[in-house]
């Protein structure tokens, strides 16, 4: 099944709603950074959330979620571009924690103690911050926590991920439902129940669902109109020039102890693995660039 998203807006009521299968990016990005089962399902469900709010900035805009709790996995981080380019690495990939109820334990592997971090780049000086404490660690209610408390919207949100026993990623995807104002409280009580009754994610899709069909269960009888198909894709930003600006930035005396102590540096993209070696050469080059050496 391909990654994609789809969006729909009521025709009457002040509702938006998000869905979205995940599997392949899922599982490249688990292959990428060699997850534990438990790590995959909290890395998952972290890119498919930003998957899902990344499509509700705008064009040339970006989002990044990052979960720090008190787990073994330390922390998440996933960025979503509105182009619909996904990207996410985790703390310590190998972190694991017994299963709770049969099921992959995420809270556990997370921590329900901890902050959620949004990051909105959206071209302004000052990229947009909000930061809520973890409410579960089971990512899903921790954004919804965050939509309520920090831009004040009643968002529902349901995100899974189904790891094999041999790791593979077999379905993984999400939704997002939103109201806006003025609400229509019947129809806020309407989804409320619709919601609560929807099978897990997982489920719906290994049993052959389609984000189009997680939509028409939630929306029966509520008109809507589809705004938008996107395709996802797993894509690191990561680039020789982006590195060499994230060494310029370290300054004058890193760079200097940097030369002086190793015969090359290499610098590993965290969300890819890709590592960019640079020889004292081009180090000093560096340097040159903030007057440090002469020329």
């Amino acid at each position: 099944m391909n990654n994609y998203l789809i969006r729909v807006i009521g025709e009457r009521a002040s509702v938006i709603g998000l869905a979205c299968v995940t599997t392949g990016l899922v599982n490249r990005a688990c292959r990428i950074h060699g997850t534990s089962p438990a790590a995959s399902a909290a890395l998952g469900r972290a890119l498919t959330g930003a998957a899902l709010m990344g499509n509700l900035m705008k064009a040339g805009q970006r989002i990044g979620l990052k979960f720090e709790g008190n787990g073994p996995l330390g922390k998440i981080l996933a960025e979503a571009e509105y182009t619909g380019a996904v990207r996410g690495f985790v703390g310590n990939p190998g972190a694991d924690a017994p299963l709770r109820e049969g099921k992959l334990n995420v809270s556990g592997v997370l921590g329900k103690e901890g902050f959620l971090t949004v990051f909105k780049d959206t071209g302004a000086d000052e990229p947009y911050q909000g930061i809520v404490k973890l409410r579960t660690g089971e990512i899903a209610e921790d954004l919804a926590y965050y939509f309520a408390e920090s831009e004040q919207v009643p968002s529902a949100l349901g995100l899974g991920v189904y790891v094999e026993p041999g790791g593979e990623i077999t379905a993984s995807g999400g939704f997002l439902v939103q109201t806006l104002p003025p609400q229509d409280e019947e129809i806020v009580d309407l989804l409320i129940d619709r919601i609560g009754k929807l099978p897990p994610v997982t489920e719906f899709l290994r049993d052959g669902g389609r984000p189009e069909g997680l939509l028409e269960s939630i929306f029966r009888g509520i008109p809507t109109r589809l705004l938008e198909k996107k395709n996802l894709f797993w894509r690191c930003a990561c680039s020789r020039e982006r590195i060499e600006r994230v060494l310029l930035s370290l300054g004058k005396e890193e760079l200097t102890r940097l030369l002086e102590e190793e015969e090359q540096t290499v610098v590993t993209c965290e969300f890819c693995g890709t590592s960019y070696a640079f020889p004292r050469d081009e180090m000093a080059g560096l340097l040159r660039q903030l007057e440090v050496l002469p020329c």
